[in-house]
């Protein structure tokens, strides 16, 4: 060294992956240290109170998330829409008056039924009924093939939105070449200004085959979790392939098809992507505006200068409130309490 400074030795590679061995291992040591203590913590728990309260002691976490992430922010809007907050982010309570002028604004009634119109319209026929449909064929055809299929549903999922939305505009063109009316000029079909004429069918068309996608694999998961010996039994029944769907697969995939349609349903009630990027609620006055659209147009989009935060969080705590109705009618229709209850039979 002949008085050279520690500190001017030269770094090496090799110093320097020790030190990251050293690091790795010291961190990998407390977190092995505070997993032990949570997993005796958590076995004292169920030895003192039992397994109910080892139940809610690990779901503490998830309660937390669901506090910070969504009833909080629930309550935020709330508050913020009994102000008449605008841009300069004053709290200016005003009570109930943004409730009472929801009740008489003339555009209410017409958003709310587009919005049922779109939910329901666009869940029955992609988001449960394609999915289903797209399902089933593909777990009665060869698995090479079925995979494929199932691949190819899965592209509108995986593009960005804008590009995908931006695709369909191209397709929806008003020029008879344009990618629609081209295969409907095959047929005969004189050319059609979808956007303008018939807004709602690609409206429709382009949140189905993104939430086709979502049931697919759900009810394909569910399908193949089915035993090979109810098959087996059914065609030595000589049960046909419609009678396997309806008696067998549909009957024991209950569960999931009642799962995704409530999730669905409530997805599709606050979504207005696609809405805002193809149509942007027109052509025309609020043709296509849905109620989520209608309340970030109201809060964030300025209308002669002005944003009215206030009045746009009292429209969204409305939604959350049919949101919570749908989702109690879906629980005491479906009967989610006696699927979720603990068997009788023990096995």
């Amino acid at each position: 060294m002949s008085g050279e400074s520690i500190w001017q030795k030269e770094i090496t590679g090799e110093d320097i992956k020790r030190f990251f061995q050293f690091l790795f291992g010291a961190l990998k040591d407390v977190f092995i240290n505070l997993y032990n203590k949570f997993y005796d913590y958590g076995s004292q728990i169920i030895s003192r109170y039992g397994s109910k309260m080892a139940i809610f002691f690990f779901l503490i976490p998830s309660l937390g998330f669901i506090s910070i992430f969504y009833f909080l922010p629930f309550v935020l809007t709330f508050l913020i829409g009994l102000t008449s907050m605008d841009f300069t982010f004053q709290w200016n309570w005003v009570g109930i008056q943004n409730y009472i002028r929801i009740i008489n604004d003339s555009f209410a009634p017409k958003i709310l039924g587009n919005t049922f119109f779109y939910v329901f319209t666009t869940l029955s026929f992609f988001n449960v009924g394609m999915a289903l449909v797209v399902s089933l064929i593909t777990n009665h055809i060869p698995d090479e093939v079925g995979s494929a299929v199932r691949g190819i549903w899965l592209l509108p999922r995986i593009t960005p939105s804008t590009v995908y939305a931006l695709l369909w505009l191209w397709a929806a063109r008003r020029e008879s070449n344009a990618l629609i009316n081209w295969f409907l000029g095959l047929l005969g079909i004189p050319p059609i200004d979808w956007m303008l004429n018939h807004p709602w069918v690609i409206v429709i068309l382009v949140n189905g085959f993104v939430g086709t996608s979502f049931g697919m694999i759900v009810f394909t998961a569910a399908l193949k979790s089915i035993p090979e010996d109810y098959y087996r039994a059914a065609r030595v029944d000589g049960a046909s392939t419609w009678e396997i769907i309806r008696y067998i697969e549909i009957p024991m995939i209950k569960w999931p098809l009642l799962f995704v349609t409530a999730y669905q349903t409530l997805s599709l009630l606050t979504s207005f992507e696609y809405i805002l990027i193809l149509t942007d609620g027109g052509p025309g006055l609020y043709t296509t505006e849905v109620w989520s659209l209608y309340s970030y147009h109201v809060a964030f989009r300025s209308y002669g200068g002005t944003v009215e935060i206030g009045y746009g969080a009292a429209l969204a705590t409305v939604l959350v409130i049919i949101g919570i109705i749908l989702s109690i009618i879906y629980w005491k229709v479906f009967k989610f309490e006696e699927m979720m209850s603990e068997p009788k039979i023990e096995v």
